[in-house]
This record gives structure tokens, C-alpha cells and sequence, in this order.
């Protein structure tokens, strides 16, 4: 559990950098990404997850 939390904590550290240090091209991102269907837009997301289950899985198994 403590490291659930911990990677939501770097989820919202993550995404206010963005925000904090490129506001308008996060916009701009975001008006990309409206153009696109939303299988689209789903298909990247359980891909961005599976990269992200990846990365831990590494993380886990071979760097600690």
C-alpha cells in the first residue's frame, strides 16, 4: 500500500510540473489529443499502461 501512495504522490508531482512549467503547450496538447477518436485516445492509454506496468516490473525485479 505504501507504495501505491507513494506512486500517486509521483502521479500529481508529475503532472503539476507540467502544468507549472509548459501551461501552453499542455494546452496545445490537449487540443491534439480532442482530435483523435476515442479508440484512439483508449488504445494509448492500455498502451501508456502497459509501459507503465513494464517499467515497474524492471524497477522491482532487477533494481532493488
Amino acid at each position: 500500500m505504501k507504495e501505491f501512495v507513494l506512486a500517486i504522490g509521483l502521479v500529481f508531482v508529475i503532472e503539476g510540473l507540467l502544468y507549472a512549467i509548459a501551461p501552453g503547450r499542455l494546452k496545445e496538447l490537449a487540443q491534439v489529443a480532442a482530435r483523435f477518436s476515442e479508440d484512439t485516445l483508449r488504445n494509448s492509454g492500455l498502451a501508456a499502461i502497459g509501459v507503465g506496468v513494464l517499467i515497474v516490473w524492471v524497477a522491482r525485479s532487477f533494481l532493488t
